[in-house]
C-alpha cells in the first residue's frame, strides 16, 4: 500500500464504527448496484446453464463418439482451467484501478465468447478444429469469470448497508440462479417449439445468441455507477496499493490464513453447486431415465424455488448471521443427500421433491456468498482476495464435479454417488466453518479485517440503520 491508516482514524476500523449511517448511498444507487452486479452475474451463468443443457447436442456435433458426453463435460471443466489466471490477473487489477472498469471488461468478454460459440462450425465440417475452437472460447470464458464473480460480489458487498449486506447481496445469486434458470428455460422452450430433430440440427446454437443482449445489458447498467463507497474511500485516503503485483504479495503474505478459511468453504460449495445445477440434467436423463423435457422441468421448478427463497435467507442472516446459515445448510445436506438422491431415482415427483429439498438446503449458503466471502479481507485487498481464492479452488473442485460424478456413476453404476460426494465436501466445509469470524453488520471500510461485535447485527441493528436512512432522505 501507499501509506498507512492515520490512528484512529475511523476508515482503519472493521467493526461498527467505519461508516456513519449519513454517509450510505441513497437507496436508488443501491438498487442500481445490485441490478449491475446481478446481470452481469446472470450473464455469467447463463452460459454454463445452458451448455449443460444442451451438452447432449454439443456432444454430438463435436465430440462424436461413444464418449460424446464424457468429453462434453470435460469441455464444461476446461473453462475452469482458466479461472484460477483470471482470479489472479482481474483480483489485485481491481484492487488497484478500481472495480467498475474491471467488471466492463469481465462482462465484454464473457458473453462475446458464449454469442461465438453459437457461431462454431461443427466437428462434421472442420474435423478437430471444432473441439479446439470450442475448448479456447470456452478458456476465454473461464478467463473472465475468474474477475466478474469476485468483482461483482466485491462490487454489491461494497455498495450495500453494512446491516442489510445479506439481503442485498444475495441478489448476486438470485442472478446466478437466474441465469442457469433463463439457460434452462430457453432450451426447453426451444424443445417445445421447434422439436427435438431441430434442435439437434440447429437450435441448439440459438441459446449462445442470447448472451449477447443479456451481456450489452448487464455493461449499460454497470456504466451508469461509480466506484463503490468502499473503494472511494480507500483511494481518497492513498490507501490503495501501490501496483497490482504489491496487492498479490501483501495478500498472499498478510492473510493466507482467511485464504485458507475461504478455501474450506468454497469447496462444499462449488461440489455441491455444480453437482446439483450442473450435472444434474445429464445425470437424470443418461442415469435415471427421464426423458429430456421432464428433467428440464425438474431444474427449472427447483431453481425457480431456490430464487423466490434467496432473498428471504439473505435477510435471514442479518439477523442471525452468515456462520448459523452456513452450519445449518451443511448439516442438513450431510443429513439428506443419500436419501433425496435415492427419492430422485423412484419417480418424476420424487426426482421433483428430491432436487427441492437439497435446492432449499443449499440456500444458506449460496444465498450469503456475497456478504460472507467480501468480508474475510481488508478493502485494499478483497478484490484480489476473493477472486485468487475463490476461482483456484472452484478450479479444482467446481469443475470437476460433473466430469467425476459422470466417471464414478458411469463405471460403477452407484447412482447415490453424488450424494456421497457432497456429504464428503461438507465435512470439510463444517471444519472451515470453525475458523470462520462472524462478519454480519461489520463496515467494510478500511485496511483491517472485518469482525462484527455482537450489536452490529439483528432485527434492532436493522432497524435503526433503516431509520437513520430514512432521516437522512435516503
Amino acid at each position: 500500500m501507499s501509506t498507512q491508516p492515520a490512528a484512529g482514524d475511523s476508515a482503519d476500523v472493521g467493526g461498527s464504527e467505519g461508516t456513519a449511517f449519513e454517509d450510505l448511498p441513497p437507496r436508488r444507487t443501491i438498487k442500481q448496484a445490485v441490478a449491475a452486479s446481478a446481470m452481469g452475474n446472470a450473464t455469467e451463468w447463463y452460459d454454463y446453464g445452458a451448455y449443460a443443457v444442451v451438452a447432449t447436442y454439443i456432444g454430438s456435433h463435436f465430440f462424436p463418439g461413444e464418449h460424446a458426453t464424457l468429453l462434453t463435460l470435460a469441455t464444461l471443466a476446461v473453462s475452469f482451467i482458466a479461472r484460477p489466471f483470471g482470479g489472479f490477473f482481474w483480483g489485485p487489477l481491481g484492487d488497484r484501478l478500481g472495480r467498475k472498469g474491471v467488471l466492463a471488461l469481465t462482462i465484454i468478454m464473457m458473453s462475446a465468447a458464449t454469442f461465438c460459440i453459437g457461431l462454431l462450425p461443427t466437428y462434421e465440417t472442420i474435423g478437430i478444429w471444432a473441439p479446439v475452437l470450442l475448448i479456447i472460447l470456452r478458456l476465454v470464458q473461464g478467463f473472465s469469470t475468474g474477475g466478474e464473480y469476485g468483482g461483482a460480489a466485491t462490487f454489491m458487498a461494497e455498495y450495500a448497508p453494512d446491516k442489510r449486506r445479506g439481503l442485498y447481496g444475495s441478489f448476486l445469486e438470485f442472478g446466478t440462479l437466474g441465469g442457469f434458470a433463463l439457460g434452462t428455460a430457453v432450451v426447453l422452450l426451444l424443445q417445445l417449439v421447434i422439436g427435438e430433430p431441430a434442435m439437434e440440427d440447429w437450435g441448439w446454437r440459438i441459446p449462445f445468441f442470447v448472451a449477447g443482449p443479456l451481456g450489452a445489458i448487464g455493461l449499460y447498467l454497470r456504466s451508469q455507477l461509480d466506484e463503490t463507497p468502499v473503494y472511494q474511500d480507500l483511494e481518497d485516503a492513498g490507501e490503495r496499493e501501490e501496483s497490482a503485483t504489491h496487492g498479490l504479495r501483501d495478500l498472499m503474505v498478510e492473510h493466507w490464513k482467511p485464504m485458507l478459511t475461504m478455501a474450506g468453504l468454497v469447496i462444499p460449495l462449488n461440489i455441491i453447486n455444480y453437482t446439483l445445477l450442473t450435472y444434474m440434467p445429464t445425470y437424470l436423463e443418461t442415469k435415471i431415465g427421464l426423458d429430456s423435457d421432464k428433467s428440464l422441468i425438474v431444474i427449472l421448478v427447483g431453481e425457480l424455488v431456490m430464487m423466490a427463497l434467496l432473498p428471504w435467507c439473505g435477510h435471514y442472516s442479518d439477523i442471525v448471521g452468515r456462520r448459523r446459515m452456513w452450519w445449518f445448510s451443511m448439516i442438513g445436506l450431510f443429513v439428506f443427500a443419500v436419501p433425496m438422491y435415492w427419492l430422485m431415482g423412484q419417480s418424476f415427483v420424487g426426482a421433483l421433491v428430491g432436487f427441492a429439498v437439497l435446492g432449499l438446503l443449499y440456500i444458506p449458503q449460496l444465498s450469503t456468498i456475497s456478504a460472507t466471502f467480501p468480508a474475510m479481507f481488508p478493502a485494499h485487498v478483497r478484490f484480489a482476495g476473493f477472486a485468487v481464492t475463490y476461482n483456484v479452488f472452484t478450479a479444482a473442485f467446481g469443475g470437476t464435479a460433473a466430469p467425476i460424478n459422470e466417471a464414478v456413476v458411469g463405471s460403477t453404476g452407484f447412482l447415490e454417488f453424488p450424494a456421497v460426494y457432497m456429504m464428503l465436501a461438507c465435512v470439510i466445509g463444517m471444519v472451515a466453518l470453525l475458523f470462520l469470524k462472524e462478519t454480519a453488520g461489520a463496515s467494510l471500510h478500511g485496511t483491517a479485517i472485518p469482525q462484527a461485535e455482537p450489536d452490529d447485527y439483528g432485527a434492532e441493528a436493522i432497524a435503526e440503520e433503516s431509520a437513520a436512512m430514512d432521516a437522512a432522505g435516503r
